[in-house]
């Protein structure tokens, strides 16, 4: 495993303790189809959400959120549906992003967490 691997999985090992505690349940994390990746699937009453984790240093160049492109949000809405196709649900599908700015990277005691509900356009 890539250091990068080992980093996104800390990310989105941080996204999914700050999502439970704001009282989502961890659907699936991971969720791979051929059209691409979804790093986090999660629910709460109302929404089936899926998440992208964004993990960087500082949002000196450009914010997380900036490297979440049309394109990017087109394979994961096409995922998605694929995911909705085997795991029908009554839930409103809704995307959001999580940005995680970590200075230290893995070794930063207290990252700061953003979370964008209904990030698309």
């Amino acid at each position: 495993m890539g250091r990068n691997n080992i980093t996104g999985a800390w990310g989105e090992a941080l996204a999914a303790e700050y999502l439970q505690k704001k009282g989502y349940r961890l659907v699936a994390a991971g969720y791979r189809s051929r059209f691409g990746e979804i790093d986090l699937i999660a629910s709460n009453r109302r929404y089936l959400v899926f998440v992208e984790v964004k993990l960087r240093k500082s949002d000196r160049f450009a914010q997380a959120m900036e490297f979440v492109d049309l394109r990017k949000q087109g394979r994961i809405r096409t995922t998605a549906s694929v995911y909705l196709a085997q795991n029908p649900t009554e839930l409103q599908p809704r995307f959001d992003v999580i940005e995680i700015y970590a200075p230290e990277g893995t070794a930063t005691s207290h990252p700061v967490i953003h979370h964008l509900e209904d990030a698309f356009q």
